[in-house]
């Protein structure tokens, strides 16, 4: 019964600085995306549409996608990880086990505690 409520305290923790992990990535993807002027959009925008041939995509631009697509596919992949845990927690609470529960709980206490600080650095 201890090895379980652990386990289902470690989980919990895992869940928040799961929460922790994909801020900080979110805030990564936001830093690293270049900021364009309104007229730097408009002035490409012209460039494209005066063009009768199709230009090749800018490495530049080919790259900021890239990076923007791998934090996107990350974020997802810790989304998916932070729902199943999440599941699997509920479920545990549904057993209606006062330890269970009370292991769910002190452990996201006890997650939150440790990631609440971390997000300040970000």
């Amino acid at each position: 019964m201890a090895l379980s409520v652990l386990v289902v305290l470690l989980l919990a923790v895992l869940y928040e600085s799961l929460k922790f992990g994909k801020a900080k990535l979110l805030h990564q993807a936001l830093v690293s995306m270049p900021t364009f002027t309104s007229q730097q959009l408009i002035e490409e925008t012209d460039q494209d549409s005066s063009s009768s041939e199709s230009l090749p995509v800018s490495s530049t631009r080919t790259r900021t996608r890239l990076r923007w697509f791998s934090y996107h596919f990350g974020q997802s992949l810790i989304h998916v990880a932070q729902v199943v845990i999440g599941y699997f927690m509920m479920l545990a609470v549904m057993s209606y086990n006062t330890w269970i529960f009370l292991g769910v709980v002190l452990g996201s206490a006890v997650g939150y505690y440790l990631a609440y600080p971390l997000l300040s650095l970000v």
